[in-house]
């Protein structure tokens, strides 16, 4: 994740709570006083009152977006109806003008009430708009009434069941007195094990209660509560007790498949938001109902492991033989489902995690049907909590009555898990925080009045002085393409490593070696642009590798990485800058520097960007000399592969895109190991906030070009059905996920699937089935299945020259000592000619056509976007292989 262009939208504590207190009130009931002052709103003309009813749509906000009769309307989404109301009811005075009466549509951001297209009708006066239907005229539906102070019957029935290491609690569910605000919910408290008492509120008859130890017995009471202000709790349940199982076995640590990675395509997933094979532990944190995942019934936290080995299959019955998943480290941030806040480095998040499917689970499933697991890693930063182990600040907090509802109360033996919230999702922060200065403090003005009820060294900075200069750095970002962007905070979130400091270095190695040892097959290196090259090389990159072939000798050889360097431009250099420009990370430095890495890091920097771009080193390792593959020198690779962000900046256009990508290709190590996509998580083509919507013909264009070009290509969940193209990708918790390019993929995949090879499918029901009818989903397929069955396709220099047509290249690649020779022609969309080529047969491996040359000419017809000829030469020991897969919608004679 890209930290420059997806900040995720949290908002400061002050704001949080200004929020809360907004809730707060809105949820008070008007008084006397305040009605009348609203009739008198009425009577003074021109005013129109709006009330709006949430609870059919279940929205937690509404705004009125309106036209009163001969103005404009208000700019989208409208205004906010923010006035206070009472449960169910949102409200808005309008000020009409000279009008008698508006248009009016509502929304809650995301999704739209406006009539069925017709948009409301609404006069002047006091207006309920209820399911659809407008009451002019009608009386306030807040009308002040009676204090509620009568809590709800007491939970009936309460029973406790332990399945392993987790508890599923029971109960009848109770009623509110007549007249009363309604049941709002059930604390249940927890005793037994070593964390004490501990509390947990839910809205339902059931929970669950998960990551327990094993062997142990714990005992359960819960108590009702109302919508009162403030709450009225009913007595203590009778007791129930269950004793947990043993633990079951850890699964042994994997060993990773230990091939080339340029053989594999990558399936890329945001393991939360793909698939849920466990909901217990889905989570929606504490913006779930302001972010609008409620209303769609949606937890940020969804997907999990034990879903994604159930759709293993899935994958491997599209081609895939890779899977890029997002980091898997205990997260701490208010909407870290995406895996980028990372705080326990050491500890995989349990909100991904089942007792039946573990990260280590997922790893030897995924190697047992052929397939590799790809690490997303952050060594560039840790939560804005600091990362346990290492650093954790603590902040000012007080309980008084403007934050008691935020600060938890410290208990002994608490800490936070992820999993465990209260009744708004929010996590436990006892730990967190103390309104004593704690020994130790380095943050300055500890608790000092800022105004507004906020304080001094309330929330983490870079500035305070809150983080030591040990372990953190302590500057915001200015400059992106200058020196400190590769040395300060990228966003609040973000509290950015010291990666110069022997501790910092020391404890994330030592936390990565641990997935090294899981069997993980590479990492993908988020963020890689933020920390000095002479870093990578000195340090991070040499001891991962050090690591894998310690652990598991040739096959550790093959441990990939491939790092995200940030450049979200159209030229070769990344604004002329070489130490921003993605090329430049796949290089060892040609410079002694000091041994002092911070000394090291600054000379570095100035010593490459006085040289420039013109000075920088060039490689011919992706490059054909004339038709002849050529032993690759790799004596000055780094270690580190990267995302090829030129081509993924033109992929708008295919033809764009080739062409880009060849132009840069001289100034990496190895082009021919680049990762090519077309879109991600982050940003689509052009630098485009939203996910790819170029068209079906264009999508099957650009797979087609990177699935025999150079490179190892790469898709993002869903885009094989063109999954919410043109969807916003990221607005972090200002709207809903299911609104955008990080939707829950699920519903898309429910039903069975058997996949007898890559590619191919043996059997599938349910609506997995339809999905794998989708016109991208039979162009992949046969993609991979000719990929893979060519070897020139996976790991083939290539050459442009004597050739003739839009997008047409030649490619080659030859192991001698494993009796490999591949040699093929592609031409891709349009026609071309090819001259000066090996005589002999070449056959097509998508027709079948078989070509005999004589003269060093082949001539090669291709007609329609997407469309793909591969003419591969029959070589001694090497016979091209001829038709491969079923013709489909563009791969066809």
């Amino acid at each position: 994740m890209s930290l420059r262009r997806s900040k995720e939208l949290h908002k400061r504590v002050w704001i949080l709570a200004v929020c809360f207190l907004l809730i707060v009130t809105l949820a008070v009931i008007p008084s006397k006083d305040q009605a009348l002052a609203e009739e008198a709103e009425i009577a003074a003309g021109k005013t129109a009152v709006v009330y709006y009813n949430t609870k059919s749509r279940g929205w937690s906000t509404v705004n009125i977006h309106y036209q009163p009769e001969g103005a404009e309307w208000t700019a989208v989404p409208g205004v906010k109806m923010d006035e206070a109301a009472c449960a169910d009811w949102k409200k808005k005075t309008i000020d009409l003008g000279s009008s008698t009466g508006m248009k009016a549509a509502f929304n809650n951001g995301s999704s739209w009430d406006n009539n069925g297209g017709a948009d409301y009708i609404l006069p002047a006066g006091l207006i309920t708009v209820k399911d659809g239907v407008v009451t002019a005229g009608d009386e306030a539906p807040c009308s002040p009434q009676p204090e509620d102070v009568t809590p709800p019957s007491v939970p009936a029935r309460l029973a406790a069941a332990a399945d392993g290491l987790r508890v599923t609690l029971t109960w009848e569910a109770s009623t509110d007195n007549a007249g009363g605000t309604g049941v709002g919910g059930y604390e249940i408290t927890r005793t037994g094990g070593t964390q004490g008492i501990q509390t947990y509120k839910t809205s339902g008859t059931t929970y669950t209660d998960t990551s327990l130890a094993p062997a142990t017995a714990y005992s359960y009471t819960v108590r009702a509560y109302d919508r009162a202000v403030p709450v009225n709790f009913s007595s203590a349940s009778d007791e129930a007790s269950a004793t947990t199982g043993t633990a079951p076995p850890s699964p042994a640590n994997g060993t990773p498949l230990g091939t080339d990675m340029r053989e594999e395509s990558i399936y890329f997933v945001m393991t939360a938001r793909f698939y849920d094979g466990d909901s217990s532990n889905n989570r929606g944190g504490a913006n779930h109902a302001t972010s609008g995942n409620a209303e769609y019934d949606d937890p940020m936290f969804r997907g999990d492991f034990k879903g994604l080995i159930d759709k293993l299959d899935y994958i491997k019955a599209l081609g895939f033989s890779a899977i890029w998943i997002t980091p898997v480290v205990l997260n701490r941030s208010d909407y870290d489902y995406h895996g980028y806040h990372g705080y326990d480095f050491f500890r995989v998040d349990p909100r991904l995690e089942s007792p039946d499917a573990t990260y280590q689970d997922l790893i030897n499933a995924a190697h047992d049907k052929g397939i590799k697991i790809i690490q997303d890693v952050v060594y560039n930063h840790s939560s804005r909590w600091g990362a346990k182990g290492l650093f954790t600040p603590q902040v000012f907090g007080v309980r008084d009555s403007h934050w008691s509802w935020y600060y938890d109360e410290p208990q002994e033996g608490a800490e936070y898990d992820g999993l465990q919230a209260n009744a708004a999702g929010k996590a436990y922060n006892g730990d967190l925080w103390s309104t004593e200065e704690p020994e130790g403090n380095t943050c300055r003005n500890w608790g000092v009045p800022l105004g507004n009820n906020t304080y001094n060294c309330q929330w983490p900075s870079p500035t305070s002085g809150m983080f030591p200069k040990e372990l953190y750095h302590s500057c915001w970002i200015g400059n992106w393409e200058g020196e400190d962007s590769r040395s300060c905070w990228l966003h609040e979130d973000l509290a950015d490593f010291n990666t110069e400091s022997k501790p910092v270095q020391d404890y994330l190695i030592e936390a990565y070696n641990r997935f090294i040892d899981m069997g993980v097959d590479g990492f993908r290196i988020d963020t890689a642009v933020h920390i000095p090259r002479v870093i990578w090389n000195r340090h991070f990159l040499p001891a991962a590798q050090e690591r894998a072939v310690a652990q598991f000798g040739d096959k550790g050889k093959h441990f990939f990485m491939f790092g995200e360097v940030g450049s979200f431009v159209n030229d070769k250099w990344n604004r002329g800058s070489v130490n921003h420009s993605a090329q430049f990370f796949t290089w060892k430095e040609r410079k002694t520097y000091s041994l002092d890495d911070a000394a090291a890091v600054m000379e570095q920097y100035n010593y490459e960007n006085n040289l420039g771009t013109t000075n920088q080193p060039t490689s011919e390792n992706a490059f054909l000399k004339g038709n002849l593959y050529h032993e690759p020198d790799h004596s000055q690779f780094s270690g580190m592969n990267v995302i090829d962000m030129r081509m993924h900046m033109n992929f708008a256009d295919a033809g764009n895109a080739f062409w880009n990508g060849k132009d840069s290709d001289d100034s990496y190590n190895d082009a021919t190991y680049n990762v090519v996509y077309v879109d991600s998580h982050d940003y689509g083509p052009n630098k485009s906030p939203t996910r790819y919507a170029g068209g079906t013909a264009a999508w099957a264009e650009n797979m087609s070009l990177m699935w025999t070009f150079r490179g190892i290509p790469t898709l993002y969940y869903g885009s094989e059905i063109e999954f919410q193209a043109g969807k916003k990708i990221d607005c972090g918790p200002s709207c809903a996920l299911a609104t955008t390019g990080r939707a829950y993929y699920g519903d898309k995949i429910e039903g069975t699937v058997v996949a007898s090879d890559f590619g191919k499918v043996a059997s599938a029901s349910g609506t997995v089935a339809e999905t794998l009818q989708k016109p991208l989903v039979k162009h992949i397929q046969r993609l991979n299945q000719i990929r893979r069955s060519i070897p020139a396709l996976q790991k083939g220099q290539y050459s442009t020259d004597d050739i003739s047509g839009s997008m047409a290249y030649k490619r080659r690649y030859t192991d001698a000592a494993a009796g490999i020779d591949s040699f093929a022609l592609i031409a891709v969309s349009e026609s071309a000619s090819f001259r000066n080529i090996p005589n002999g047969t070449y056959k097509d491996a998508v027709t079948g056509d078989v070509k005999n040359v004589t003269n060093g000419t082949l001539s090669v017809a291709v007609n329609g976007q997407g469309n793909l000829r591969v003419y591969v030469l029959d070589l001694p020991g090497n016979p091209a292989p001829g038709k491969i897969g079923e013709d489909g919608p563009y791969l066809k004679p």
